[in-house]
């Protein structure tokens, strides 16, 4: 059944109809990735890392857009998260996420590898045809 599911949101997001890459599979992207470097980063972590990585760009996602995009590498199996106490602290807890499912981490990150071409792609054609 799970399977099922995946394999329609990957139909979904497949839909050609899409201009540019959408913003929750660019933040997902960034997300998995500094799942995997990191090693069990909290939410917050996360978020501090992309107003830095991307300041110079003026970009600032919405913290609930983070979210929302750790929420649904849940749902579909791609991360877990576990409760753990801050270090240095007697009772302040901290989610923490990790990778569950290497595998479909890796289709994710293909799949949007794919976009990321495609949209490149359609923005140096634009700037070439009205500006050089």
């Amino acid at each position: 059944m799970k399977d099922n599911v995946m394999k329609e949101k990957e139909v979904k997001s497949r839909n050609r109809d899409n201009f540019l890459i959408k913003q929750r599979a660019f933040i997902k992207l960034y997300l998995l990735s500094w799942i995997i470097e990191q090693r069990g980063p909290y939410g917050q972590e996360m978020l501090d890392d992309f107003y830095k990585t991307f300041k110079h760009f003026d970009y600032k996602p919405n913290h609930s857009e983070v979210y929302k995009g750790l929420h649904e590498l849940l749902d579909d199996g791609i991360i877990t998260r576990s409760r753990i106490i801050k270090e240095g602290s007697k009772r302040q807890e901290l989610k923490v996420y990790e990778i569950a499912n290497k595998d479909e981490a890796r289709r994710y990150k293909k799949q949007v590898k794919e976009d990321l071409d495609r949209s490149i792609g359609l923005l140096n054609k634009a700037v070439r045809d009205n500006y050089v």
